[in-house]
């Protein structure tokens, strides 16, 4: 079956650029042009991953994402890439802090954007175990138990002192990979080799970013959580308790 996009932006020339070329490579695409519209769609039928523009009148990609997120479910974990304004860097570190997956600046090439697309939703398929490379689910992969921290990879599940914490995609492959050996160091480009695996250009501090939100979640449901130490310098490593 083949995958679902949306496109949130108010230009609708990228809109109809992109979607031609997201349809040449086989997905099925949804287009909005205001963020109103979009959310209502989302709501009532998620796609897999979705694309927004920040900078959108009335309802901005920003709060699109925040309500996005804060609906749950399957619309909670919904991938997204952020379509950001060249040299923005205070929107692209907002929309990491906010749960945004990735972001892209314009002007932007398609075939950048249609690979980190896939490369995101690679990382989907890996996390929930929808796809060991040959179609078939692997239902079976064994939960992670790290003194209060519970991981399901089959289910993308994560709860701390059985409490659930919802986290994207990109966010669980990262504390994943800190969590199999705690107390060793892993440093930022280790972490973008594990939450980056396509060939796609990403900036250490994306990481840092990640890592700020993960915290962010963690302590909404532990306000001492202090699971993810910072080695200043060097990296992040995953506490031993």
């Amino acid at each position: 079956m083949s995958q679902v996009i949306a496109l949130v932006d108010d230009d609708r020339n990228i809109l109809t650029s992109v979607s031609i070329a997201l349809q040449a490579e086989g997905f099925v695409t949804r287009v909005y042009t205001d963020g109103q519209a979009a959310l209502k769609a989302l709501t009532e039928n998620p796609p897999d991953l979705a694309v927004f523009d920040i900078k959108m009148p009335q309802m901005d990609g920003m709060e699109l994402l925040r309500r996005v997120r804060e609906s749950g479910g399957a619309l909670g974990v919904m991938p997204v890439i952020f379509l950001t304004s060249k040299d923005d860097e205070l929107d692209e570190a907002l929309g990491l802090a906010m749960g945004a997956d990735d972001y892209i600046s314009k002007p932007f090439s398609q075939r950048l954007l249609i690979a980190r697309i896939r490369a995101i939703l690679r990382r989907q398929q890996l996390a929930t175990g929808t796809d060991n490379g040959d179609g078939k689910a692997e239902a079976d992969a064994p939960l992670m138990e790290r003194g209060r921290l519970t991981m399901d990879p089959a289910r993308h599940k994560v709860s701390w002192d059985g409490k659930n914490v919802t986290l994207t995609v990109t966010e669980f492959l990262i504390l994943e990979a800190l969590a199999q050996r705690p107390g060793v160091v892993k440093s930022r480009n280790q972490l973008l080799d594990v939450a980056y695996q396509d060939d796609v250009y990403v900036d250490d501090r994306t990481i840092d970013s990640h890592i700020k939100r993960i915290r962010r979640k963690f302590r909404s449901v532990d306000g001492e959580f202090d699971g993810i130490e910072t080695l200043y310098g060097v990296g992040y490593r995953f506490g031993e308790e």
